[in-house]
């Protein structure tokens, strides 16, 4: 019998620092935004303002014009893609990477809506909402109300997901442009971009690109990320050219063989992230980045919030609220940080800020003491009224 092959262990921080480096988050990288988009496979975007504050805390010289003018032109769009919600992506993989990810999430949603379809030609119903959103780009609304028409006992919730679950529809600009507001409209692929709408994303390249942005990962990391299942046998085919390596659970974990895995101690400098960052979305074990301390603080109830790292881990979440004369950014973290922390933590945000708002605006950074803290010192509060 072959003795069992024994792969070398990547420790908890080791990951960590080898998935920050691969979302550009050790340093400011010098990409430009179309580049990065494609590197990092897509943005979260199910607001619109997610997508520049996760090119803010990536890029070097980075301008929230820049993807601005990239969705005006029609070479990033927004799209529902992995895991059925709504990515900005580079055309070609709003395209690709769409139809790859369809058999997972996207589906799957369908079936979830399918009681409220009951007698609903689906394929009637594609054609229809094509030549409804072809004609000129439609709100969810006036899609809802056109189907209706054809099938006025079925769901109208269902409808409306059942067509964008069928159909590749882009949200059309000026939705998601920066410092301009527009309600979702819709449109296909085909018509927003000039061409085929039929070219699926290679699964293997997919694979490659998903370790190049996220790894090293497991084979249920990357299904978590795109919300595909059965990906073992692709894996099982490009696990000649890859390396593999466990985690300290003894998960296997595969990787890129040029891909670069820092060491554990490199230094993480302090990042503002968005709500549902990509970085804390895409693995089915999230301890590479997230406590499990912290599991779970980054929602209330559904909303999400926007979060920062200190030394590369979660470690609290952040408030911008933009009056119209002054903007105030609120770092509340989860446990107490020190003095030299709450430093960096200020640098950064003030960073963020200066890159996200107008020259000249006036902004204030206000540092909130931590719940941990807060308890502890009514604790004391409480022990001194006793002594006294």
């Amino acid at each position: 019998m072959a003795p069992k092959t024994t792969h070398p262990v990547l420790g908890l921080r080791a990951l960590n620092r080898a998935t920050l480096d691969r979302q550009l988050l050790l340093r400011p990288a010098p990409l430009g935004v179309e580049e990065a988009v494609a590197h990092l496979v897509g943005l979260q975007a199910q607001n619109t303002k997610p997508p520049y504050y996760a090119l803010a805390a990536r890029l070097d010289g980075f301008r929230p014009e820049d993807l601005s003018a990239l969705m005006e032109s029609r070479r990033l769009a927004r799209i529902v893609s992995l895991r059925s919600t709504v990515h900005t992506h580079t055309a070609r993989d709003a395209v690709g990477l769409r139809r790859l990810v369809q058999a997972g999430a996207i589906d799957r949603e369908l079936k979830m809506f399918r009681k409220g379809l009951d007698g609903v030609d689906l394929d009637r119903l594609a054609s229809l909402a094509t030549a409804c959103v072809e004609e000129r780009p439609r709100t969810p609304k006036e899609l809802r109300e056109r189907l209706l028409r054809e099938w006025p006992e079925a769901d109208p919730q269902a409808l409306t997901i059942a067509a964008r679950c069928l159909l590749l529809m882009v949200q059309v600009t000026p939705r998601g442009l920066w410092g301009r507001s527009g309600q979702v409209a819709l449109t296909t692929a085909r018509v927003w971009f000039g061409g085929p709408e039929d070219e699926t994303a290679d699964l293997d390249e997919t694979v490659r690109r998903y370790l190049g942005a996220f790894g090293p990962a497991s084979v249920k990391d990357m299904q978590t990320w795109c919300g595909l299942t059965r990906l073992r046998p692709a894996f099982e085919r490009l696990r000649p050219e890859l390396l593999v390596f466990r985690d300290e659970r003894g998960t296997e974990l595969f990787d890129l063989p040029g891909a670069p895995r820092p060491d554990g101690d490199t230094p993480a400098p302090p990042r503002f992230l968005p709500e549902f960052d990509n970085l804390l979305l895409s693995h089915a074990d999230r301890r590479r980045v997230v406590p499990a301390e912290h599991h779970g603080r980054t929602w209330t109830g559904n909303q999400a919030h926007r979060t920062f790292l200190v030394d590369g881990f979660l470690a609290g979440i952040w408030h911008l609220d933009e009056a119209k004369d002054r903007t105030t950014l609120t770092i509340e973290p989860f446990a107490p940080v020190p003095r030299a922390t709450r430093a960096a933590l200020a640098a950064e945000a003030e960073r963020t800020l200066r890159v996200m708002t107008p020259p000249g605006t006036p902004y204030d950074i206000v540092h909130r003491e931590s719940t941990e803290s807060a308890e502890s010192t009514e604790s004391a509060k409480r022990a001194k009224n006793a002594e006294d």
